[in-house]
């Protein structure tokens, strides 16, 4: 098979990675793709978004499998184009997308299937948000509708940071059109955990949970980013925990999509807040996303044991009843190495030394995120750079290999959380 992979972060390395391994794969490209992307496959300069050069260049190949990474050209519609030109793609049409696309539809078709999410406002009226606030107190959520790169939600803890969270999305307009309109919801209480199942219209197919890490600093302080790091599996997330989500919330969701005309094929993200009252756990849907997750995907590509391929392509075809999946029982964690001042303003082109040292401790796999070559260089392009990966028999295994990695690189315009992990690492060490 010819497979492209579009995107160019480190979600699309791990896809990469585990494709590369798989004996059906003869050949292998990514668009835009970067510097570690380029060790497994052929980069190709064409940007994730630039819809109508993928499809051009997936003809001209002769591509058999299109694998879509990123969320934004899934809104675009660069499933139903491919498809059109009779090209199999993994990943949602654009109808189905809005799943991620607008967290509005998203809470309306939850509201319409009975999938248990939070109590909710859909705000196109500032002044209209600002009363619900007031209305509700705190603490409550403020997202934007539509997709802001993982920066659209403000969990505000007091009122006055709800409201201006609100102006800040549809007055200032910090999103640009994301953020013309609002979702406001109640604020969920718990553990969030992450847990992804593969669809193909029809049939849902569980793939493992993770956890994520969503705040910038040690001790989940600081502002939220696209993620700081993750581990997979999520302990909290037990066999019968994840038989209720799948019962609960996956398989009401697949069968809501395609009873509207909207049937999704892709990996569907839920991201999920776990309450445990009186030793009961309770799931309740906190979003979708309809990608794989970044960085989750990283840890979950390390544990899984199956050849990936034939499943994404049997997703994008329909017949995912057909196929199965075996995962390792080791533990797998993904510490995220950002630039400085990220989420924030942060430098480009910094010099990152020190990779092959880092890829040579025991269980560790390097993915790069946002980086590029500049002779024997690696340079930095983006805010998450590096998602420095390990994989062991314990959660807390993992985590030392992987700050072993990490103590080797040499980027001093770089910088990591330091507890990646802590929870599952807690639960190991019978301290939760």
């Amino acid at each position: 098979m010819k497979v492209l992979i579009v995107g160019s972060g480190g979600r699309e390395h791990a896809l990469a990675w585990a494709i590369a391994a798989s004996p059906l794969c003869d050949a292998l490209y990514c668009a835009p793709g970067n510097a570690g992307i380029a060790a497994v496959a052929t980069c190709v300069a064409i940007g994730a978004e630039e819809v109508d050069r993928l499809v051009d260049f997936a003809r001209e190949k002769r591509i058999d499998l299109v694998v879509v990474g990123p969320e934004a050209p899934l809104v675009l519609g660069l499933v139903d184009r491919l498809e059109a030109a009779g090209i199999a793609a993994f990943g949602p049409s654009a109808a189905a997308a809005e799943l991620e696309g607008s967290k509005g539809y998203m809470k309306d078709l939850c509201a319409r299937h009975g999938v248990p999410t939070a109590a909710y406002g859909r705000f196109r009226d500032p002044e209209a948000a600002r009363a619900f606030v007031r209305a509700k107190g705190a603490p409550i959520v403020v997202k934007t509708d539509g997709l802001a790169a993982g920066k659209g939600v403000t969990v505000a803890r007091t009122v006055e940071e709800a409201l201006a969270a609100i102006d800040d999305a549809m007055v200032d307009g910090r999103f640009g059109e994301a953020g013309s309109e609002v979702v406001v919801e109640a604020f969920l209480s718990g553990e969030e955990v992450s847990f992804f199942a593969l669809v193909d219209g029809s049939t849902a197919l569980a793939l493992a949970s993770a956890q994520d890490h969503k705040a910038v600093g040690d001790g989940d302080t600081g502002p939220n980013t696209g993620g700081m790091g993750a581990y997979s599996p999520a302990p909290l997330l037990t066999p019968a925990l994840q038989q209720q989500v799948m019962e609960t919330i996956i398989a009401p969701t697949v069968r809501g999509m395609a009873a509207e005309g909207r049937p999704f094929k892709g990996v569907l993200f839920a991201g999920l807040m776990i309450d445990t009252v009186d030793g009961v756990a309770t799931p309740q849907l906190l979003e979708f996303n309809v990608r794989f997750g970044d960085p989750e995907c990283q840890a979950l590509m390390l544990r899984l044991k199956s050849d990936l391929l034939p499943v994404l392509l049997a997703a994008a075809q329909g017949r995912l009843a057909t196929q199965s999946l075996a995962w390792r029982d080791e533990a797998a964690l993904c510490v995220v190495m950002a630039a400085r001042g990220y989420p924030g303003d942060y430098a480009k082109n910094t010099v990152i030394a020190g990779l092959d040292a880092a890829a040579a401790v025991e269980g560790v796999t390097l993915f790069h995120a946002a980086t590029r070559r500049e002779g024997e260089a690696v340079l930095s392009t983006g805010g998450r750079v590096l998602g420095v990966s390990a994989r062991a028999p314990s959660v807390a295994e993992a985590q030392r290999r992987a700050y072993a990695a990490i103590d080797r690189i040499s980027w001093p315009e770089g910088f990591c959380r330091r507890d990646i992990g802590w929870r599952a690492v807690a639960r190991e060490q019978g301290a939760v």
